[in-house]
């Protein structure tokens, strides 16, 4: 483990290799997890690929939940982190909120992209009124009675059944975020909209969505993908929204054939 004070607030990050590798990968978490998920995919990597995974504000053994946040803050919080660890150029990988942060990165540090794998996101992700509601259900009854349905919309039928023990541990991870954290995280998604910046991408970009994710469901993943020039995109099968944990080999193949590529 490892702590930075950025922006007021403390970091916890893990950097596995090089600041300065060619091949370094930056990982960006999803809501409700923290830089955990990303363990079953480090596993599938090549030892050659150096790894920076840190916790967003609010989030896992990060700090900063006391004080509402915004987008701009996460993405502030990311850009302080890369100065301070001496990163000047990578490729980032966000998943879910963890792929608008790399947007929102994007439009205010291009200097430090090689590459972007945007896994399970989209420029919008829901609605202002889906996020209001879910906002004011969890303010009334905490993480947990949000817990069931993000796990139905996280992993599929086959990974409840066949990995019990697993969605459990998931679901605890959930429910242990910082409520506070949680809920900024949830409005700075409520009132992002990043498709004015997806065809301002100039980096090789891959788009990669669970065939299952209720949360970001292909054809949503597909229709940012299609904003930026050059763009690929890849479909797992047998996934749902967070294929670091339900299907990391597929996602490492798809990662390491996209890095291989000049």
């Amino acid at each position: 483990m490892a702590f930075k004070t950025i922006n007021g607030h403390v970091m916890h990050y893990e950097l596995i290799g090089e600041a300065k590798a060619k091949n370094l990968i930056v990982f960006s978490n999803g809501l409700g997890t923290d830089f955990r998920i990303w363990l079953p995919l480090f596993d599938e990597l090549g030892e050659d690929v150096s790894v920076l995974l840190y916790d967003s504000r609010g989030h896992g053994l990060s700090g900063g939940a006391n004080t509402p946040f915004g987008m701009d803050d996460l993405v502030a919080d990311l850009a302080g982190l890369c100065d301070e660890l001496g990163i000047r150029k990578a490729t980032f990988c966000g998943l879910s909120v963890g792929g608008l942060v790399c947007q929102g990165l994007w439009s205010k540090r291009s200097d430090l992209f090689r590459k972007l794998v945007l896994c399970d996101t989209a420029p919008q992700i829901g609605s202002p009124e889906i996020w209001n509601e879910r906002i004011a259900g969890i303010e009334k009854g905490g993480l947990e009675s949000a817990a069931d349905n993000a796990m139905a919309r996280w992993f599929t039928p086959a990974f409840h059944e066949d990995r019990a023990d697993e969605v459990a541990g998931y679901r605890l991870m959930m429910t242990r975020q910082s409520l506070a954290g949680y809920l900024s995280t949830c409005a700075a998604l409520r009132d992002t909209d990043f498709s004015d910046v997806l065809p301002t991408i100039t980096v090789p970009t891959l788009a990669i969505v669970g065939d299952q994710d209720g949360s970001t469901p292909p054809d949503t993943v597909k229709m940012g993908a299609d904003l930026i020039p050059g763009a690929v995109f890849e479909i797992i099968e047998d996934c749902a929204h967070l294929p670091c944990i339900e299907q990391p080999e597929a996602l490492a193949e798809l990662i390491q054939g996209f890095m291989r590529q000049a």
